[in-house]
């Protein structure tokens, strides 16, 4: 067995935003360093990694000299090149986790969809689209309104695009500008999300979160999910078979939905940490974060056990326009007894972008509505300047 010890390896993180400097504060304390790679000078994880090399995620040179300086590669954004990881990884011999394979895979989401359908994963009738006759015929077939979706670089809910009618095909279509596949839409009594792990030898989950999303942004997490026991237990064994499909060590975010009969179907999922589990940090045992340089590592997993009932909002850019993101009024959450505030560092803010986050984690005798409505009101008490 060989003996871990600290100051521990390196992380190269490709990406740079919120989630790697998430990241690299989680890999701190365990005495492990982050090296990230970001084209945007004194990126949102600079001031905490290491070091930071200025490149395009696609930036082979770039690559190269991050997998030189790190003992393992991974990433915290889908933009990150699967080819290019693949042959920096066989070239330099520094292993990437989550594999290239999965990244491969999640960056198409029909290929997603297929892959785990043939796995056995419940998933919404989904087909591709080539024109928009295609979503004609899926509204004869399904129903009306079905969800478009384009099938690469979509993320964080871009790209997905609700078709109300057979008329609004051509429209939807024209907003998507590129291949695209169409979902039936799911009448579902509430969306969930599980955070999954998988480690060298074992999977972890944390507890189920119920997500609440408006203009396809995730905007709350409460934790833990209404869902019953049997729901959750049918979660996490969906979530297990999403595990199994794909390659490599990390965290894995699932987004699924919870029918009104109880089933369970899966969404889309996210190989790395996802906004819906940054509610881990204060609310469980250890974080999504720690978990992914742990199981990246190779390292064993840390508990995730839910410390007590918790919530998390989104700070997003209310404006019209770009301008410099500046938030005012942050004692209001400071000196909230349970609350916490997580400022990404990103100097610009634009409409709907992530720019923080508040979380509220309350005693266990709290309801999570109790909590939520708190939050809300601390979200609302915040602004942004107007110059």
């Amino acid at each position: 067995m060989t003996t871990l010890q600290t100051p521990g390896p390196t992380i190269g993180v490709v990406g740079g935003g919120q989630l790697g400097r998430m990241l690299a504060e989680a890999a701190a304390p365990l005495g492990v360093e982050v090296v990230v790679l970001d084209p945007t000078p004194d990126c949102p994880a600079a001031p905490v990694a290491r070091d930071q090399i200025v490149a395009d995620f696609d930036d082979e040179a770039g690559i190269r000299e991050l997998a030189a300086r790190a003992d393992v590669l991974t990433f915290e954004i889908e933009l990150a090149d699967q080819d290019v990881l693949e042959r920096v990884s066989e070239d330099s011999g520094t292993p990437v986790h989550p594999k290239p394979a999965t990244l491969e895979t999640i960056h198409d989401k029909l290929v997603q969809k297929r892959e785990l359908e043939d796995a056995g994963v419940p998933v919404p009738p989904f087909r591709k689209v080539t024109d928009a006759a295609d979503i004609r015929a899926a509204i004869d077939d399904y129903g009306a309104p079905v969800m478009l979706k384009a099938r690469t670089g979509g993320y964080d809910g871009r790209g997905n695009v609700p078709v109300e009618s057979k008329a609004d095909a051509e429209a939807a279509l024209d907003s998507v500008a590129g291949p695209a596949m169409v979902e039936a839409f799911v009448e579902f009594e509430r969306e969930i999300s599980i955070i999954a792990v998988k480690g060298k030898n074992e999977i972890a989950t944390f507890p189920i979160s119920e997500n609440v999303h408006e203009e396809e942004i995730l905007r709350q997490t409460i934790v833990p999910a209404g869902s019953s026991n049997a729901v959750a237990e049918r979660a996490r064994g969906v979530a297990s078979d999403v595990l199994d499909v794909m390659e490599g060590r990390g965290v894995y975010g699932i987004e699924l939905f919870e029918t009104s009969d109880g089933e369970i179907l899966l969404n889309e999922i996210a190989p790395r940490p996802h906004n819906s589990g940054h509610w881990t940090i204060e609310g469980a045992q250890s974080s999504q974060f720690e978990q992914h340089a742990r199981a990246v590592l190779g390292w064993p997993l840390a508990a995730t056990d839910l410390r007590s009932p918790t919530v998390s909002v989104n700070l997003l850019g209310d404006v019209e326009e770009s301008r410099s993101a500046t938030l005012q009024h942050v004692d209001r959450i400071l000196e909230t007894p349970g609350a916490a505030l997580h400022w990404y560092g990103k100097r610009e803010a634009r409409p709907l972008r992530k720019l923080g986050h508040v979380t509220l984690s309350g005693r266990n005798d709290e309801t999570t509505a109790e909590l939520l409505e708190a939050a809300r009101e601390l979200e609302e008490s915040v602004t942004f300047t107007s110059e």
